[in-house]
């Protein structure tokens, strides 16, 4: 009996194995092709290219895992069924419930996989990501000043610098912004620094002329000024570094939240227990996929044709399923319901437990699932 355990458990491990990877070749190759045209249009090299990649494949393999065990999951049930495994096995005395043992040790398994991705990987990925890409927005910034040339890094936006000091000092400065409608705004300034804040790099300029035109009533306002700051993260492509998101977030804070992360994060209390219990749920929820769809399989038995009938069944199970959990997630995080978080999980076990007792029931169900001759 261990070594059918054994056999089956190492047959779903190869088999969710190569989804897992197929799956996610196939996302990573979508979200690798936009990433590297923006990357690449900011003269960013390929190494960055590849770190970016890197960092967001733990929240990619974190999606992808429970779909590659649901997959396997149906594979192999429908493999030993139409090779006949399972009809001898039940002719043994193997009982629905003591078949789904090696697929409850397998859900275990990726379980404790998704279980490392949302309360480790994830959350430090997710940071080392919005770090790296702070630094390349200012990278691209600093790309941007091209002494002798007239700059356009945003709609509306004309940037020029006559030249650049060996000590990054930026002289005669002339910026015009035209993305307000009906206001055009002309900056000018002897010299300027680019520096760097928490909320994105800025252009610091010394004693300059602010020239406000407003389009409706042709009216010029100028301003002097000894210094000004001007937000340059508004005309890049990329976003500086701000306040953490839920992501970002470690799972104790997410569950013993306190005013300062409500704030930091612009996300009310129940929200974030709501955000930290459902990486729990989502554990729970990838452990119970497989045993979902090996017992709607089970209620069929040998058949030359395979089981196409339970397949399309299982799928609309875990459809309903995640339907279940996205209802689920919209009322609780809205009203702080955060015991919903589970409900998904627990139905999916119930059907469960459920479609195994009517598997060992066959007569029950009539003739949708009775076995087909042989």
């Amino acid at each position: 009996m261990a070594r059918f355990d054994r056999y089956v458990q190492s047959q779903l491990m190869w088999v969710f194995g190569f989804f897992s990877l197929v799956l996610v070749l196939v996302y990573w190759v979508n979200r690798a092709v936009s990433l590297f045209d923006q990357l690449t249009a900011s003269g960013q090299s390929a190494f960055v290219f590849l770190e970016f990649t890197a960092l967001s494949l733990p929240n990619l393999i974190r999606a992808v895992l429970p779909v590659s065990a649901f997959a396997a999951a149906l594979y192999v049930t429908n493999r030993m069924s139409s090779e006949s495994e399972l009809v001898v096995v039940q002719a043994s005395g193997f009982s629905p419930y003591r078949l789904a043992r090696p697929m409850l040790v397998f859900g275990a398994v990726v379980a404790l996989l998704i279980s490392v991705l949302v309360h480790v990987l994830v959350p430090a990925s997710m940071t080392q990501l919005a770090a790296r890409t702070a630094e390349v927005s200012e990278n691209v910034t600093a790309r941007l000043l091209r002494d002798g040339t007239f700059l356009h890094p945003a709609d509306g936006v004309t940037f020029y610098v006559r030249d650049i000091t060996p000590e990054g000092e930026l002289r005669d400065i002339f910026l015009a912004d035209a993305r307000a409608s009906g206001v055009r705004t002309n900056y000018s300034a002897e010299r300027a620094l680019l520096l760097r804040s928490d909320n994105g790099p800025k252009l610091l300029m010394y004693k300059g002329l602010v020239q406000s035109l407003d389009l409706k009533t042709d009216r010029l306002s100028t301003t002097r000024f000894e210094e000004f700051a001007f937000d340059l993260a508004s005309v890049v492509d990329l976003p500086g570094v701000g306040a953490r998101a839920v992501r970002q977030v470690g799972t104790l804070e997410l569950l013993f939240p306190d005013k300062a992360l409500e704030q930091e994060t612009a996300t009310p209390r129940g929200a974030l227990l709501y955000d930290g219990h459902a990486r729990f749920a989502d554990a729970l929820t990838g452990a119970l996929t497989p045993l979902l769809g090996f017992s709607v399989l089970l209620l069929g038995g040998f058949s030359r044709f395979g089981m196409w009938r339970q397949m399309v069944v299982a799928i609309f199970c875990l459809i309903a399923v995640q339907l279940l959990d996205n209802a689920a997630t919209d009322a609780g995080r809205a009203d702080g319901l955060w015991p919903l978080v589970y409900a998904p999980a627990l139905c999916s076990f119930a059907l469960s437990l459920v479609l195994l007792w009517f598997a060992g029931r066959p007569g029950l169900l009539g003739r949708t699932f009775r076995r087909s001759p042989a």
